[in-house]
């Protein structure tokens, strides 16, 4: 094995732990950017009109982010170093405009030349046309109809709201009354983008939608919507009471900072669906959700950034658990004030996951602040881990809290052995075929990834039911790829979720669970992860693998995949020197205030429409790695 600096490696370890400790804030959580593509700044801008909200100051921040990351074909991007891409092109081009840059400015013309070359507003998805539909430079004619009638579908029919994913189901509410309301805000002659059609009939005659195989059945329903939708109102039975029932859903599912669901996109449009109900702004439930906007901002004198989400209680789960597992004491103040910070934040009220799972309990933790309705698996596994691994001094709340959490969590297993984001067995494939799938995945499959975390931490905390883990590891031994590896539905993206399974593996096995079959499995797998390595010792995965179903190299190390394939590799019983070379690698590309730099994204999202970059990845996972690495020299 190459030899590796221990005062080096011990050196890197305590200036990691360093900075992360200086990125704590004095309530005890941790919470990096969250960050995804630019039309996160330039949709607010224009949607915010709706409201009768503008700002001057923040249109010549929004400006400024979005030139910052302008192509130099014009185009802007999905995620840091993508390609150009139509929607993200269209919708900044239109915020641009409407915060009064002329066409005629060099950057505009670049980026009206890209849209034109890759199709015109005739090529942008469903989203997009929303979007200008709502100003006017798109019909509703050639929107697809969710009708808000959609709510009385009960819960033993085929489809129901309920077999949606949490985040579409929320969005797809908002939608149903403004689509059913199809309202158009006014803007000026300037402000317009309609020369950005290819062939402008398209504008008042969109072209009908196509499908193929079982999307056909959605094709035939919105024919019959559209028809249903024109007739005079008088003809529509039920139309008023069916959207009073939604608009009541909506309402009863703000949470309390303001938000729907914890993130933007359904936050915004349930805002604007109960606008368009005669919701004035100084009326409670709108008051509090423009407020808790701010929340979601970061703002300076120059920079304005706004952030699909928060992610604190994620956040603080993992810094917690890279902070120990690198040597910090259990009974460590800072981490004893987090996890106390954590235990205060476990949800105790049922969520919409109890309408298909009816016998699980709640004792669960949420991604944001406040989230209720949606807590998730990922987090709450990954909390309890982090709590059971401090001192709390709040010992027996502690344990109760685990025990509750871990019961839902086994609960919440899916049908085919995995486990999925926010509810169980939301797999109803013919979802997949509904017109707004291009922008949005209304499905939430289980995946390796997150299977690997239950696992793992079922492992750590000796809930080691046989029948449930003979579950989940046959549904992982028929997810791995021929090559080796494990996909990653919420990391980016076979290095994700490889890393998540042989972790889970390796700690299956350390705890005594018999795992007779699945040797064979690990040395193919880190066989793969050796394979990706890159000449410097680190390894780099490209967005675009969600969107090919296979490994695409970045063709550049980054510091949280290198960390994800060091640990998933330190399974192994076999240690190669391709690890040692990864710690070096690590160890080198460390920054003088122990940090990393990473400007890529490696988190996932809606795969080929958004993708996320999480600050602090770069440095949690990391620290992890390598106090792992340094456990077993």
């Amino acid at each position: 094995m190459s030899k590796i600096d221990l005062k080096k490696l011990d050196s890197s370890i305590e200036n990691a732990r360093g900075y992360l400790l200086s990125r704590q804030h004095e309530d005890g959580y941790w919470m990096g950017l969250l960050e995804a593509d630019v039309t996160v700044v330039t949709d607010f801008i224009p949607l915010m009109r709706i409201f009768g909200i503008r700002n001057q100051e923040r249109e010549k921040k929004a400006i400024k982010y979005a030139l910052e990351r302008q192509n130099s074909n014009g185009s802007w991007s999905l995620f840091y170093g993508g390609s150009g891409n139509i929607d993200a092109t269209l919708r900044t081009y239109f915020g641009l405009k409407m915060c009064g840059t002329s066409p005629e400015k060099d950057h505009m013309e670049r980026a009206k030349k890209f849209i034109m070359e890759n199709g015109g507003i005739e090529a942008a998805n469903t989203y997009t046309k929303i979007i200008l539909a709502l100003f006017g430079q798109y019909s509703w004619k050639g929107i697809p109809e969710i009708p808000p009638e959609i709510i009385y579908l009960p819960g033993w029919s085929y489809i129901n709201i309920y077999d949606f994913a949490s985040w579409t189901r929320a969005t797809i509410m908002a939608f149903s009354i403004i689509l059913s309301i199809k309202p158009v805000y006014k803007i000026s002659e300037d402000e317009k983008i309609l020369d950005l059609y290819k062939d402008i009939a398209h504008f008042e005659r969109p072209a009908p939608f196509k499908a193929s195989g079982p999307g056909n059945v959605f094709i035939i329903l919105n024919h019959a919507f559209k028809m249903w939708d024109r007739l005079p109102g008088t003809l529509k039975v039920g139309r008023a009471a069916a959207i009073k029932k939604v608009e009541k859903w909506i309402v009863e599912h703000q949470e309390d900072d303001g938000s729907w669901a914890g993130i933007m996109l359904p936050w915004l449009f349930s805002l604007i669906a109960l606008k368009y109900l005669g919701y004035g702004n100084s009326h409670p439930v709108m008051k509090k959700g423009l407020a808790g906007l701010e929340d979601f901002a970061m703002e300076d004198s120059e920079n304005f950034v706004l952030q699909p989400a928060t992610s604190p209680v994620w956040d603080t789960a993992w810094a917690v658990i890279a902070l120990r597992r690198s040597g910090t004491g259990a009974g460590d103040p800072a981490l004893v004030k987090a996890a106390h910070w954590l235990l205060d934040r476990q949800v105790q009220v049922e969520g919409d996951w109890k309408v298909n799972n009816p016998r699980a309990e709640p004792g669960c933790w949420s991604f944001e602040f406040e989230n209720k309705y949606y807590p998730d698996i990922d987090d709450t596994v990954k909390v309890s881990l982090a709590v059971s691994l401090v001192n709390t001094g709040r010992e027996k709340e502690k344990k109760r809290a685990v025990e509750k959490a871990m019961k839902w969590v086994l609960k919440m297993q899916n049908s085919d052995g995995s486990w999925a984001a926010f509810d169980r067995d939301n797999d109803k494939g013919l979802l997949r075929d509904i017109p707004f799938a291009d922008f949005i995945t209304p499905l939430d499959f289980g995946s390796p990834d997150i299977t690997g975390h239950v696992l793992y931490v079922m492992g750590e905390l000796g809930y080691l039911d046989k029948r449930k883990i003979l579950k989940a590891l046959e549904y992982l031994k028929k997810s791995q790829r021929k090559d080796g590896s494990w996909y990653g539905r919420w990391g980016v993206t076979f290095i994700y979720g490889t890393s998540k399974a042989l972790q889970a593996l390796d700690v299956l096995k350390k705890n005594g669970f018999p795992l007779n079959g699945y040797s064979g499995s690990v040395r193919k797998s880190i066989k793969w992860l050796e394979s990706c390595q890159n000449k410097d010792g680190g390894w780099g995965e490209d967005c675009i693998s969600f969107d090919r179903g296979q490994y695409c190299p970045l063709g550049r190390s980054t510091a949280s995949q290198t960390a994800w394939a060091m640990l998933g590799a330190m399974g192994g019983d076999d240690r190669g020197l391709f690890i040692d070379r990864a710690a070096d690698y690590l160890i080198s590309s460390q920054t003088s205030d122990g940090s990393w730099s990473e400007q890529h994204y490696t988190g996932g999202g809606f795969p080929g429409t958004f993708y996320l970059r999480y600050e602090l990845y770069k440095d949690y996972f990391p620290l992890m790695a390598l106090g792992k690495y340094r456990s077993e020299k």
